[in-house]
């Protein structure tokens, strides 16, 4: 009876696609599963795909993507050898990252002080940024996995290759 029901469910979702394309892993002992990126996997392949560039500002659908970098608000993060800081928020419907090239620093200060600002404000202004991004976003790229799923990231403004600002 639950198998069947299961079955009924992933037929739906396949139906109406509500997945975008993602492909269904189906398990009896854990359920339903989606195979998602992680979103420190895209951030990684973007900046990767980009050729490592001076600074980039992007935004990437909650529903595509797995969140594993939640609580992060400013950070450092290493591709191939180069170092960004990356301000990052969740701003439904999306998560935003602002990547900026720049020797390694301490940044535990800074995260602490804008999550303790975005809880301060309930969250409220990044959801409004979210909303206005959502009308705004005027250029997309793809982003390839490794394994082939493709990420779709979204820019308010299209930006120049090698562009230092």
């Amino acid at each position: 009876m639950f198998t069947s029901c299961i079955r009924k469910l992933i037929k739906s979702f396949r139906k109406y696609d509500l997945f975008r394309n993602k492909t269904l892993h189906f398990n009896l002992k854990s359920s339903l599963k989606v195979r998602k990126p992680l979103t420190s996997e895209v951030l990684t392949r973007h900046l990767s795909q980009r050729k490592l560039p001076h600074w980039t500002s992007f935004c990437v659908y909650y529903h595509d993507v797995i969140n594993d970098q939640f609580g992060e608000s400013h950070f450092n993060w290493q591709v191939d050898g180069k170092n960004y800081h990356i301000l990052r928020t969740g701003c439904f419907p999306f998560i935003k990252y602002h990547c900026s090239s720049r020797p390694y620093a301490d940044l535990e200060a800074e995260n602490a002080f804008y999550t303790f600002l975005k809880i301060l404000n309930l969250g409220i202004p990044t959801l409004a940024y979210g909303i206005g991004s959502w009308f705004l976003v005027k250029h997309s790229e793809e982003v390839i996995m490794p394994d082939g799923i493709v990420v779709k990231v979204y820019f308010l403004n299209k930006e120049k290759p090698d562009a230092m600002y």
